[in-house]
């Protein structure tokens, strides 16, 4: 039941659970839309999105900032990709280490990256400004 994608960094373990269920997950995703628009109802789903999105940006603004980092894509969703050249895999694996925040790896235009897809209705503000935190002395540690 295996399938690959660029956005769909292997583990590096010999098993992997996402290879045997299908749509890599272990429940009905129908059942979690449907309770979420039944308690929150379609305005409380769109809110819910559009803070995501907000937070993305957010995310993406900040980010972008950070010595040594590049931002590689217009953020339009909810979705952030951002590079430290040569060095992204090492800055993924100390953010990664810190426990502060998980974010995942990629590929983007045949180059490494990190992608982030803000998703969660318990991620706020101060959520992103950690994981930026976390992003900037993983990339201060880099440099040495």
């Amino acid at each position: 039941m295996s399938y690959h994608g660029d956005y769909l960094a292997p583990t590096g373990s010999e098993y992997d659970a996402m290879d045997f269920v299908p749509d890599a997950s272990r429940r009905p995703r129908g059942v979690a839309v449907y309770a979420a628009l039944r308690s929150l109802g379609r305005s409380g789903v769109s809110e819910m999105v559009d803070r995501c999105c907000k937070l993305a940006r957010r995310l993406a603004d900040t980010v972008g900032a950070v010595p040594g980092v590049v931002l590689l894509n217009d953020v339009v969703l909810n979705q952030v990709l951002f590079s430290a050249g040569e060095r992204t895999g090492e800055l993924l694996a100390m953010v990664q280490a810190s426990g502060e925040t998980w974010m995942g790896g990629t590929t983007w235009e045949g180059e490494p990256a990190i992608r982030v897809s803000v998703s969660s209705w318990a991620t706020t503000e101060a959520d992103i400004d950690r994981a930026v935190a976390a992003i900037g002395e993983a990339a201060r540690d880099l440099d040495g």
